[in-house]
């Protein structure tokens, strides 16, 4: 019985051992927010070739809204999610004329070529409509989104993946989203896309191993993160303008946990989220290898918790990028 105790008290000893090695390099290792920005980023082509600098998310908007789109070798994929939201957003500027809005796709260092692509869209339709924000090096989905948030000139900023994996017309179900949720006095509101309504036949279709990391996930956000919200990973959010500099100012996960860190921040801030069910459908050609992106978004999930409980990582006043 004594053997017994004597073990059990060096297994607790150890993982407190292991608990505290795991604190200590979490916060060593954290990063501060990164919003510096290269010479190159800080500008945009016009139909005539000419360089413009991008505006400032501290500046007052003047579109209705802005479509931030991240991507990374998306040649192939990007055109079809581009020729749908164009057509819906000209579609909607014909019916109402007082609408107006901007698309930004932020190249996220491809090594294709996704700007070329990107570039055709902002001859046919104008760079006051589409512009192309080229990022030097390969920052992450998280870095690509927060750089393009931050050059927008929207009333309200929504996220969408290059891929077109929602059907873009949703836009109308999380902006009613965001409209319930009567975001006044400070206009802080987010509505998330959700993908939760379409986890049973999404389980059917997985393997064993597969449908254990994704319930893994979903448990570590919940218990680490973020409480009440059920897809936090789903690449369709509205943000108003207030509530994306709130946040984006204060991420520091460019990768792919960034959607987390995000929303915890948002709950930090007590800034309302609306979580909306969208139409969503698998693409081909996702850059999400499932082992090892799992592991790193586990590992990352851990580590946010973590320095914002050391005070490794604090939650930032929103201030202009270099």
């Amino acid at each position: 019985m004594d053997f017994l105790c004597e073990i059990v008290q060096a297994l607790v000893a150890l993982a407190a051992l292991c608990f505290i090695v795991v604190l200590i390099v979490a916060h060593v290792t954290a990063e501060m927010v990164n919003l510096t920005r290269h010479e190159k980023e800080k500008y945009f082509l016009t139909a005539s070739g000419e360089k413009e600098l991008f505006p400032s998310l501290h500046d007052p908007h003047s579109r209705e809204l802005s479509v931030v789109i991240p991507a990374y070798n998306e040649e192939l994929r990007m055109p079809v999610m581009l020729d749908e939201a164009t057509e819906y957003l000209e579609n909607r500027q014909k019916q109402q004329p007082s609408f107006t809005y901007e698309v930004i796709v932020v190249d996220d260092g491809s090594k294709d070529k996704t700007t070329e692509v990107a570039l055709r869209y902002s001859r046919k339709y104008g760079a006051d409509k589409v512009r192309i924000l080229t990022l030097v090096k390969n920052r992450g989905k998280g870095g690509a989104v927060r750089m393009g948030t931050l050059s927008s000139r929207g009333k309200v900023i929504l996220m969408a993946d290059a891929d077109g994996a929602t059907k873009f017309s949703d836009i109308e179900k999380v902006e009613a989203g965001l409209n319930a949720l009567n975001p006044k006095p400070e206009n802080m509101a987010i509505s998330c896309g959700s993908r939760a309504h379409l986890e049973d036949d999404s389980v059917a279709q997985r393997s064993v191993f597969r449908t254990f990391l994704m319930y893994g996930f979903h448990f570590l956000v919940w218990f680490l993160c973020v409480r009440g919200i059920k897809d936090t990973q789903c690449g369709f959010k509205l943000f108003t303008r207030e509530a994306a500099l709130k946040t984006f100012s204060s991420l520091h996960v460019e990768r792919w946990a960034f959607d987390v860190e995000l929303l915890y921040i948002a709950q930090c801030f007590k800034i309302p989220i609306a979580e909306v069910a969208v139409n969503w459908t698998e693409i081909e050609g996702s850059k999400l290898v499932p082992f090892w992106s799992w592991l790193q978004m586990g590992r990352d999930l851990i580590f946010i918790r973590l320095r914002y409980f050391t005070r490794a990582w604090k939650l930032q006043s929103p201030r202009k990028t270099d």
